[in-house]
């Protein structure tokens, strides 16, 4: 009967013993896989984020910095599988801090590009004391005073007819005489490219300082003439022609445009600078200063090279903050 006993006892203790060598192994397990399911959750709002900063993709996403871990070798019974969740901890705080990354700098992007359109609506020019022609207007506005133009042709006319002058109005007076032949002595050129040879003309009443027949002639070339390679210099000539001739308001408008249109334009640095000088003519001094630090943010080359003597007079005797 004592050998029974004994017999029953050993194996109640060898099954506690199993018992306990297997619970802290369950646990451990248990707690492996709610570890893993937290890590898969991190990496994949990882590369949720990843994808919002690099949307077209091309490889651009962070390479991992943690790499998985060697699978160990079966633990003997009764060893704790503490070391694998230790793992799991350190890849998921890995991961974890590198979300952070990520979600800040896309929080950066968002406040730098808030702010590129914050300046960009500063440099809206105040309307102008008296209305400007619109750029797309079928029909060019002829400004007060000038002569109206005859079309640029190839072929000269066999008896052109004198040109009547606009109709009067409150604001319009009309060309002298000796203001219209003088305009008509202007050579108007004549080659294959209909679009420079008007560019061209325009170019030519502008040099000749008769800037309100200069601002119609340009005017043309933008209207019919939008794909034009002359495009980006018709309409920074066109500000430039309002402006000469006293209204800095009207030729604002078209240098902002003409910046704004194709900002690598052969003339869209030339535009700009030219904005602040219009706003500063009409004492605005604000706006001024804002399109002279765009000026210099975009178009560094310019301010040390080509536009340097212009930028300085234009700059000299404003201050900004």
């Amino acid at each position: 009967m004592k050998t029974k006993f004994r017999s029953r006892g050993s194996l109640v203790a060898l099954a506690l013993l199993a018992m306990a060598t297997v619970a802290p192994s369950l646990a451990v397990a248990q707690a492996q896989e709610t570890v893993e399911n937290r890590l898969k959750r991190v990496e994949t709002e990882l590369r949720a984020v990843q994808r919002k900063v690099f949307p077209d993709g091309a490889g651009k996403t962070f390479a991992p910095e943690i790499t998985a871990a060697t699978t160990p070798a079966p633990a003997a019974v009764g060893t704790p599988a503490a070391g694998a969740v230790t793992d799991l901890l350190s890849r998921m705080d890995a991961v974890e801090q590198q979300l952070q990354r990520l979600t800040a700098q896309t929080e950066e992007n968002q406040n730098r590009m808030g702010k590129l359109e914050a300046r960009l609506t500063a440099l809206e020019p105040a309307p102008a004391p008296s209305p400007a022609p619109e750029a797309a207007a079928s029909t060019p506005a002829t400004p007060a005073g000038a002569v109206t133009l005859p079309p640029v042709t190839t072929k000269p006319a066999a008896k052109p007819a004198a040109t009547p002058a606009p109709a009067a109005t409150p604001t319009q007076a009309t060309p002298s005489a000796d203001r219209v032949a003088a305009v008509r002595a202007i050579e108007k050129p004549k080659s294959n490219d209909a679009g420079e040879d008007e560019y061209l003309y325009g170019y030519r009443l502008w040099e000749a300082k008769f800037y309100p027949e200069a601002a119609q002639q340009l005017q043309k070339v933008v209207d019919q003439y939008p794909r034009h390679k002359r495009i980006s210099y018709a309409r920074n000539l066109l500000g430039r022609a309002w402006l000469d001739d006293g209204k800095p308001g009207t030729a604002a408008q078209f240098f902002l445009q003409n910046y704004l249109a194709d900002k690598k334009g052969d003339r869209a640095s030339d535009s700009l600078l030219y904005l602040g000088v219009a706003m500063t003519r009409i004492k605005d001094t604000k706006r001024a200063c804002g399109a002279f630090q765009e000026f210099r943010a975009t178009y560094p080359q310019d301010v040390e090279g080509r536009l340097k003597t212009q930028y300085e007079a234009a700059t000299r005797g404003v201050k900004c903050d």
